[in-house]
């Protein structure tokens, strides 16, 4: 495997022992088996990467030098929505549901309708969660109450303590 000598080896050895991150020191321990006449098969045996990372490396330090051995930024999908119209509609979830919605609570399909109206993007209720979230906001539910429900009922029950394990369930009534 051919190799670039931009650095002896007794240089790289004193890089990659240096080397904060740990990724590209594996990265540079690549290049120094290479130069030391290993081949990708054996390096990547040695170090419990594939054949094919070992050979990116090495060509990328042949095309870069120790700057091609960087993590690269810019990956991952990009938001498709921008910065002033997620303030938008932080603002619009701020304000809650109109008589134009026809709702009384915002669920995520609802929300995802409303981006859907506003910017003409479409998001699976999924990543309304998701953006949701990052947004800030959390699911909240309130205890349902039946209306017919007896209230005196319910305020003895709350005074009941329930204690469980495994194997048995004690309850406990708070002396009044």
């Amino acid at each position: 495997m051919h190799v670039e000598l931009y650095h002896p080896t007794n240089e790289l050895k004193k890089i990659f022992r240096k080397e904060k991150d740990p990724r590209r020191a594996v990265r540079i321990r690549a290049v120094y088996l290479a130069l030391m006449g290993k081949t990708a098969p054996q390096i990547a045996d040695v170090l419990g990467y594939t054949r094919r990372n070992v050979q990116n490396w090495i060509y990328s330090y042949n095309r870069h030098g120790l700057d091609g051995l960087q993590d690269q930024t810019g990956r991952g999908v990009k938001a498709r929505l921008n910065a002033d119209q997620l303030q938008w509609l932080r603002q619009r979830i701020d304000q809650g549901p109109t008589q134009d919605d026809g709702i009384c609570v915002f669920y995520a399909a609802d929300i995802g309708h409303i981006i859907k109206q506003q910017f003409g993007i479409s998001y699976s209720v999924r990543q309304v969660q998701r953006l949701l979230r990052k947004l800030g906001y959390r699911y909240l539910s309130g205890r349902p109450e039946h209306p017919k429900g007896d209230a005196q009922a319910r305020s003895a029950f709350k005074k009941t303590l329930l204690l469980r394990s495994k194997t048995s369930v004690l309850y406990m009534l708070e002396n009044k």
